[in-house]
């Protein structure tokens, strides 16, 4: 006869898991098994997982009639190395361009001179989509909207903001820079920052002109990524 004190203990219950508790990594996995959505990526494509935008593939040479101008500044690279470099050229691109209410006077200024020099470069009035947006602040959403829907080969940020007497310049100047050069690494298609940060109206006014150099620069980098797209490729 058994004493009921010599039965084997049963084993506890294993305790409920939680979905909330962290659960061990499984050793036995080995890294890269887990699914890949680039995984139809081209092997080497610098660009994986960045769907180009449907009018940034254009590589062609500038038309006698259009003006090419490069944002001020050379590089001289010694003969016998690979160069690069794309062009500001805007045929049969689309432009997307981010622009804010806020300062008016000097950004609708602004608006002028870069459809003027998107028109300069190539670009067809109909290839341009200008949104305005309240404030400074709202530039990185809507240029990161805009790049999302993958329609533009690049996108310009115009805006203009003015100290006052306050520390809300700073802050302002700050996440917006910032915001922008993060819509562009999110998603690939380039954000070119054209937003005056400056003391006064006055000075504001006399920098118009960085509103053409902002287009400049959004179509050589649109121009650059699809060359290097197309060299990744070949």
């Amino acid at each position: 006869m058994t004493d009921a004190n010599d039965s084997p203990t049963p084993p506890p219950d294993e305790p409920a898991v939680s979905s909330d508790t962290p659960q061990p990594l499984n050793a036995e996995a080995p890294l890269g098994d887990e699914p890949d959505d680039f995984a139809a990526d081209a092997p080497g494509d610098p660009f994986a997982g960045w769907p180009a935008a449907q009018s940034a593939a254009v590589i062609e040479e500038a038309p006698s009639d259009v003006s090419v101008e490069h944002v001020r500044g050379e590089i001289e690279v010694p003969t016998g190395y690979t160069v690069l470099e794309g062009t500001p050229l805007g045929n049969r691109r689309s432009v997307g361009v981010v622009i804010s209410r806020f300062n008016g006077g000097v950004t609708n200024l602004m608006l002028r001179r870069a459809l003027d020099a998107l028109v300069e470069a190539g670009v067809s009035p109909d290839g341009i989509t200008v949104m305005p947006v309240p404030g400074a602040f709202e530039l990185p959403l809507a240029a990161m909207a805009l790049a999302k829907t993958r329609r533009y080969a690049c996108i310009v940020a115009l805006g203009a903001i003015v100290r006052g007497d306050t520390p809300h310049f700073d802050f302002v100047a700050a996440e917006c820079a910032s915001g922008l050069q993060l819509a562009g690494i999110e998603t690939g298609v380039p954000v070119a920052f054209g937003v005056l940060t400056v003391e006064n109206v006055a000075q504001a006014e006399a920098r118009i002109d960085k509103a053409a150099d902002a287009v400049r620069s959004a179509l050589e980098m649109a121009d650059l990524f699809a060359r290097l797209r197309a060299s990744a490729r070949a």
